[in-house]
């Protein structure tokens, strides 16, 4: 199935009737509080799966689940996919620690909002949407960028002039460039090298880097 850009796939406190294993493009996990800016607090890409509160059987979807990056992903019916898991010791296994993961990567991410600046931020999520994207270019607008950091678009336009400005990004009509990625790297916060750690750790060969992306 396609993922179309800015398409929901899930509300927090819906009950989905699948679950997402994105094949290309990625997704945002968004919480949101009444009165307060929407937030992301975790991506999903080719490295994982949407819905994985149904593996702990849960009915009800936490957070919201947004496509950030166009591209397309296999669903399996909430009833056929539990019956995979009953069968499957290894398919099991691998989701348990595939949450494991996510929950991590989810408390990185709230560390980060409340203790880092906006630039080494903004080159972490712009380093992890680039793993996901499988690209050196994607799609994305500032005011998106804010929304997804829980900046304000100032902040970001400001932040994203500096990474300009030191030749690590292009960023033109929309559309977003990783010009030097291990120049990104040096400036981003230490989640996500953390991030990266944890998916090697528990995952093992499973790995959201692209190394050598063209």
């Amino acid at each position: 199935m396609p993922l179309d850009l800015s398409s929901v796939l899930v509300s927090a406190g819906e009950t989905p009737a699948y679950v997402y294993f994105p094949t290309r493009g990625f997704v945002s996990l968004v919480s949101s509080s009444e009165g307060n800016p929407s937030l992301e607090v975790g991506m999903v890409g080719t490295e994982g799966m949407v819905g994985t509160q149904v593996v702990l059987g849960v009915v009800e979807a936490p957070l919201r689940a947004l496509v950030q990056g166009a591209g397309s992903a296999l669903r399996i019916p909430i009833k056929p996919f539990r019956g995979e898991l009953d069968s499957c010791k290894a398919l099991k296994e691998v989701m348990d620690r595939y949450i494991h993961v996510l929950n991590l990567q989810l408390m990185t991410s709230l560390t980060c909002v409340r203790f880092h600046q906006v630039a080494p931020r903004l080159a972490r999520w712009l380093l992890m949407s680039q793993d996901r994207a499988h690209s050196n270019q994607f799609s994305v607008t500032q005011e998106f960028m804010a929304y997804m950091l829980g900046a304000r678009r100032s902040g970001i336009s400001e932040a994203a002039t500096l990474l300009q400005r030191d030749g690590l990004i292009s960023y033109k009509r929309g559309e977003m460039t990783v010009l030097d990625r291990p120049g990104l790297e040096a400036v981003s916060c230490s989640c996500y090298l953390a991030d990266l750690q944890c998916y090697a750790r528990s995952l093992g060969s499973v790995s959201v880097q692209s190394k050598g992306t063209k």
